[in-house]
């Protein structure tokens, strides 16, 4: 059995449930986690944070439901509202990271929202991923070679359609897979004890 977190880089839901993954992940430490980029904002939808309007009440949602910070850098991003959101730039950015440590996808994934929704680092910039990688204790150099690399692009369209063959719908969404058995974990959000007690019952140890 393993985990499958399908998220977006640039989803405020995600970053709330970065803490509830990295928590399961930690009590779970000999179940793999498998990390894919859903490609919330590709298409039509890659377009100035300004046209989601919804966004800064959204967020105050879910800093209410979840805990969740978002700095004042990007608070200040919202508030200009030019940003681009591009989750096809992130996910080449979450396919590298994997790349160079893929036991730490989970926690990678999650330090990958915390420099957008704290610090307001473009996921289309490579010095995203050097600043990700450096404070991880990797290759940095790798990291940044690996995001401009096109099997990065390979892999990103790869997560997009393996996030629609799962048939997921909305992020986050964390599934146990077992063979042919897929079972939702969590959906929006969740916290680790119910999780917990859902794995349990599926044998998880």
């Amino acid at each position: 059995m393993k985990l499958v977190y399908v998220f977006d880089a640039y989803c405020g839901w995600s970053h709330g449930f970065s803490p509830t993954l990295r928590e399961v992940a930690s009590r779970h430490p000999g179940l793999p986690v498998e990390v894919v980029s859903g490609g919330l904002f590709t298409g039509s939808r890659r377009v100035p944070i300004r046209e989601f309007g919804h966004v800064q009440g959204a967020n105050a949602a879910i800093a209410e439901l979840t805990g969740a910070r978002f700095g004042e850098a990007y608070e200040r991003l919202t508030a200009d509202g030019s940003f681009v959101m591009d989750s096809e730039a992130a996910a080449r950015g979450v396919a590298a990271l994997r790349q160079v440590a893929p036991e730490r996808a989970a926690e990678l994934a999650t330090a990958l929202q915390d420099v957008f929704y704290v610090d307001r680092l473009s996921l289309s910039d490579p010095a995203t991923y050097r600043k990700v990688a450096e404070d991880a204790g990797l290759d940095a150099d790798a990291a940044v070679a690996a995001f401009e690399s096109p099997e990065a692009q390979q892999a990103a369209e790869a997560d997009f359609r393996r996030s629609a063959v799962l048939g997921v719908r909305g992020f986050p969404t964390l599934l146990a897979v077992d063979g042919d058995r897929v079972t939702p974990l969590a959906q929006g959000r969740a916290t680790a004890d119910e999780i917990d007690r859902q794995l349990t019952a599926l044998g998880a140890r």
